[in-house]
């Protein structure tokens, strides 16, 4: 699997190539289709430039496939894989908790699984019952919704960042019939004790409340239960679950809206761990170093899931720490580390230390790592191998960069690229809506360097491509197009716009609404940002378009993050001159302590977008590009007046 060869005689069996039947056929019309639409020797050029790399894709799908396809057949599930999982590493360290250095092996993270199953069963809940867990990162969140699963019952995986309406939203939205929270989180859960349901369970755990709490509160505490409880495994719910049926629920960060509960079922779990296993060549062997909420399905799918299915050691950290990242990682020999959002480029901006060299990480798995910051990334600390990856916890259109190309997030085939049913299509740029044909297709699909949005062709009854949407029905429809492919079908709307080379290799652009035409140009926010933050030394930035009165398209604006207080404006302008061209410069700069980021280290952008240049609505200070007089000028309310009136010229 490490090689072409390897990979090839992998390929032999006409058995796994039979699974994919009508794709491979189908991708064989289309790939003679280009050849014959082209009609030059660029196809073969292509196709030798690509094949390893298509190859070893293939190779990929067909082992995700064709494990699912046998867990389908033979009833199985996560619970009942994990138990495999058990019986092949007993005494292996499964979780270790950073915090505490505390080691769960797999035999212990069973046993304490199956009294999570006891306790469930002894409260009366049954198959589909809902328990929405609360609490920061630990390796007992594990155990719980495992637990659970194996008597049936789904967990909430709710952000312990959230709090008031957010967190109220979250536990109704669910459906959840009981709670677990951390007693570090007693206090969110008092601001909303009142406004919850007197019939919603409550159980405490990782500490003793308090007596106000306990009595406020009514929280039962849940260790001591659980200590008592069997630890011999549950008698199998009735009926079983399956790998289409619900595991979990996990939460989009709502930066548009309130966060929707994206289902996760059984085969979803599989098949997203399985990819990363697969896809960036991981082995029972490796240590993750996971830093990431376990309420996110990068931190408790591509993290997690490596321990349940395939046997790795997970270490798990309680919050991310850039200053104890390299030192971590040394103590506990990892050697493949987690990342998603801006964690890279915080890295980048701690200073030098010697343990930054002395690990033997060889594997770095994420998504969100911008190009500018990339090569240097890999250079400071010598990780050997980038496993970008984009894919959202719902999506059925995942992609995966196999073989480190910097900057992309993952490629399809251009040879073959039905094997993959997904597409990018082109939509009006200010609706987002798609564009269709004269047959109401959406056809034909973007050419190499035509920005588009990434969508899947729907399969309900295949594992890889079904999507299964979220808890609120209408939040399902809205992520569904038809009539996208051909007639008649649907697809997955991811709402990312990405572009592809000519040897199919896909780069993340911008999300919806991350674009903003100004001077009649496109400036795209994300790649704004890569540059004012490497100006900045790894400063967190904000890019975002604001509307002014009486002017088309929309400014640029910069929320920038001043710890120190003493940002310089004239210095910033002319680091800013040499580096974007004029309509890509901010036309306003938001300075403040710092920038909201969610739990997951995506820029928010909601709040700062509603404010825009108002100074009378924040204490931040902001400033505005007097291009007469080639300076950034203080906006007072004044100032403000003159602009929102017209008589200040941009």
């Amino acid at each position: 699997m490490h090689n072409a060869v390897s990979v090839s005689a992998s390929l032999g069996s006409m058995g796994l190539l039979r699974l994919f039947g009508v794709s491979w056929s189908w991708s064989l019309a289309a790939g003679l289709g280009i050849y014959l639409g082209t009609r030059s020797w660029k196809y073969f050029y292509i196709a030798a430039r690509t094949a390893k790399r298509d190859i070893i894709g293939l190779y990929v799908l067909l082992r995700v496939k064709t494990a699912l396809w046998r867990y389908m057949r033979n009833g199985s599930n996560i619970p009942s894989i994990f138990a495999q999982t058990v019986k092949r590493h007993p005494n292996k360290p499964a979780l270790i908790y950073e915090a505490t250095g505390e080691t769960w092996t797999f035999s212990q993270l069973d046993e304490l699984s199956n009294a999570v199953a006891h306790w469930a069963r002894g409260q009366g809940w049954v198959s589909g019952d809902v328990v929405a867990l609360f609490m920061e990162s630990r390796p007992l969140q594990v155990a719980l919704w495992l637990g659970l699963a194996k008597v049936g019952v789904e967990a909430a995986l709710i952000n312990f960042n959230l709090r008031h309406d957010s967190l109220l939203h979250c536990i109704g939205v669910s459906g959840s019939r009981a709670i677990v929270f951390g007693a570090e989180l007693a206090d969110a859960m008092l601001e909303i004790s009142s406004s919850i349901s007197q019939s919603m369970v409550r159980f405490s755990t990782g500490g003793d409340l308090s007596a106000e709490h306990q009595a406020r509160l009514s929280a039962q505490p849940l260790d001591p239960i659980l200590a008592s409880s069997p630890r011999h495994p549950p008698s199998p719910c009735v009926p079983p679950k399956g790998m289409n049926d619900r595991l979990f629920y996990i939460y989009t960060s709502g930066t548009t809206g309130m966060p929707k509960a994206a289902i996760v079922v059984h085969s979803r779990y599989y098949r997203i761990a399985a990819f990363g296993y697969f896809a960036f060549r991981m082995s029972p062997v490796d240590i993750i170093y996971d830093c990431l909420p376990l309420y996110h399905s990068a931190g408790n799918i591509m993290g997690v899931g490596q321990c349940l299915i395939h046997g790795l050691t997970v270490v798990v950290k309680k919050k991310f720490s850039a200053s104890r990242f390299w030192e971590d990682c040394i103590k506990y020999n990892c050697t493949v580390v987690q990342y998603i959002g801006e964690i890279c480029r915080y890295l980048l901006s701690q200073p030098v230390r010697p343990s930054e060299k002395e690990h033997k990480v060889r594997l770095a798995v994420g998504n969100g790592l911008r190009p500018s910051v990339w090569e240097a990334f890999t250079e400071r600390f010598g990780v050997a191998q980038i496993g970008e990856f984009y894919g959202a916890t719902e999506c059925n259109c995942s992609i995966a960069n196999m073989d480190g190309k910097v900057g992309a997030c993952g490629f399809n085939s251009r040879i073959l690229p039905n094997v993959y049913p997904i597409r990018l299509v082109m939509v009006d740029e200010d609706s987002m809506e798609l564009v269709r044909d004269s047959r109401g297709l959406c056809t034909p699909p973007c050419l190499a360097g035509e920005p588009g949005l990434l969508v899947g062709r729907i399969n309900q009854q295949d594992p890889l491509r079904r999507f299964d949407g979220y808890a609120n029905q209408d939040a399902t429809r809205k992520k569904i197009a038809n009539n996208v492919f051909k007639k008649n079908d649907s697809a997955y709307l991811s709402g990312d716009v990405l572009v592809m080379d000519e040897m199919g290799y896909m780069y993340f652009r911008d999300r919806g609404g991350d674009t903003f035409r100004w001077r009649g140009e496109n400036v795209s926010t994300t790649e704004v940002e890569g540059v004012l933050s490497s100006l900045l030394g790894q400063t967190d930035v904000a890019v975002y378009g604001v509307a002014v009165p009486g002017v088309e398209g929309k400014a640029g604006m910069a929320a920038i993050a001043d710890t120190t207080g003493s940002f310089d404006c004239k210095g910033f302008l002319q680091k800013v001159q040499h580096a974007l061209p004029s309509y890509a410069r901010p036309v306003f700069l938001r300075i403040s302590p710092h920038v909201d980021t969610t739990g997951t280290f995506k820029i928010q952008k909601t709040r700062l977008q509603s404010e825009g240049y108002d100074p009378r609505l924040t204490t931040d200070q902001i400033y505005f590009l007097n291009t007469r007089a080639a300076s950034y000028e203080a906006v007072d309310e004044e100032l403000y007046n003159a602009i929102a009136e017209g008589r200040m010229s941009l």
